[in-house]
This record gives structure tokens, sequence and C-alpha cells, in this order.
């Protein structure tokens, strides 16, 4: 499909081919489509934009991960199908990991995921063959299988687009967890340490220039800018920037 950059939606209308070709090659499930139409619904409601509570968690996301000794980056298929060069290059900038990390798992979507993220540069990349369990997420179930090395070992785990069982499990085995979600009410949004209300499309582009800033601080100055930062305060600002805006367009 073509779609004229003077459209009015041109922007997410590009976001949902990228999707969707993503579902033709294997990359995409199905039900990740239902997903981001879920959360385009309150990025419509946030003015497709970057707000300040957004940014400022972005800011101590990369501060978080700066400061971490195993910093890992989760990937799925809907963040592969979206920003796979903004992902890889983040995980450069930042010496941090980059593992595959799947809901609805198949080898065949894994290998496929692998193969598209070594295709825009990748290497290294982790998932395709998990060697343990997240608990206490039932250890046979496919969505709980991570890498030792990766995310099993992690000490910040960057979860764009993550679901609500598995946020909780990284954080009940003592992990900060980062989550890039849209849906300030989600249960993703409230059992992270550190979420951030914005559009991967634009969260990870952020990231990465706040970490080409940040790179050099020492750590006190970024264990500062994570100790300010409070996350319920930021769920409960992504709410009233979402009620505000849509109060004064009524």
């Amino acid at each position: 499909m073509t779609i004229p950059k003077t459209h009015p939606r041109y922007q997410s209308l590009c976001i949902r081919e990228r999707l969707t070709d993503g579902v033709r090659t294997g990359i995409t499930s199905q039900v990740g489509l239902i997903a981001h139409g879920c959360g385009e619904a309150f990025d419509y409601l946030l003015g497709e934009r970057t707000t300040e509570s957004a940014m400022r968690a972005e800011e101590t996301a990369v501060a978080m991960l700066l400061a971490a000794s195993r910093p890992v980056l989760s990937v799925n298929g809907n963040v592969a199908a979206l920003v796979p060069d903004e992902i890889i290059e983040l995980g450069r900038v930042l010496n941090a990991a980059i593992e595959i990390n799947l809901f609805y798992r198949t080898e065949e979507r894994v290998r496929a995921i692998a193969d598209h993220l070594r295709l825009h540069g990748a290497s290294g990349v982790l998932g395709t063959h998990p060697d343990a369990s997240l608990h206490p997420l039932p250890p046979d179930h496919p969505r709980s299988r991570v890498c030792k090395g990766g995310i099993h070992d992690a000490d910040v785990v960057l979860v764009p687009l993550e679901d609500g069982d598995r946020c909780q499990a990284l954080a009940d085995m003592g992990k900060s967890v980062i989550a890039i979600d849209l849906n300030p009410l989600s249960r993703t949004a409230k059992a992270a340490t550190v979420t951030i209300v914005d559009n991967v499309v634009r969260a990870i582009p952020n990231m990465i220039g706040l970490t080409l800033r940040m790179k050099d601080l020492d750590a006190d100055r970024l264990d500062d800018i994570v100790s300010r930062y409070d996350n319920e305060e930021t769920l409960r600002t992504a709410i009233e920037e979402i009620v505000t805006r849509g109060v004064a367009e009524v």
C-alpha cells in the first residue's frame, strides 16, 4: 500500500503497514495487531506525542540502564517490526544484550525475528536457545523461557510492549523493570519499576539521544536521577494528561 505523505494519518498508517508486513513475514503475531490497536487508542488520547512525564520516565530509564551491571533489552514481534534499527542502536550505545522473548512463542517466529534483527545489523542476539525460566511462571510454558546470561541474569530489563504476568515475574525476581506501555492503567504499567507511557517508535529514539547525552554522567548522578523518580506519580500524571487534553478539546 502506498500512503501519501499528505495523509493526516500518515505516520499511524505507516506503523500499521509495518506491523501487517511483520505478520506476513512471520515476525508479528496476529494478536500483536490487536495489542497495537489498543495502544494506538491511548496514543490518540495523548496527542501522539511524548509528554513531559514520559520524557522524565525515559531519562530515568536511561539512567537505570547506564548504571546497570547486566542490562538487557527484551524484543518481541511488534518491537522487531517497528523499531529494529533503533533497538539495535540502543543496545549498542548502552552496551546491553538483546534477547527475543515472546508471549506467543513458536520456534519459527523466534528464528524469523532473529534473522530479521541480524539483517538489520544485530549480533549476539539471545533467545533462540533459552535455558532458564522466569518464576513464578510455569516453567513448561513457552513464555517463561529465557536465557541465562540474558534476561534471567539481568539486573535491569527493558520490556517494550510487555504483558503483565511476565513483567510481574521479573519484578518478583528482584529485577528493575522498565516498561514501554501506552496504557497507564495496565498491569504492566503498575508492576514496572519505570513505566514509559509513550509510543515505542518515539520512546526508543528518545532513549538513544538521552543515552548519548548521559553516558558520561558519574554513578552518583545516575543514582540521583533514579532515586527521585516515582512511578505511581508518573502514571497519575499520564492519566491527568489524557483527561486534560480530552477536556480541552471538547
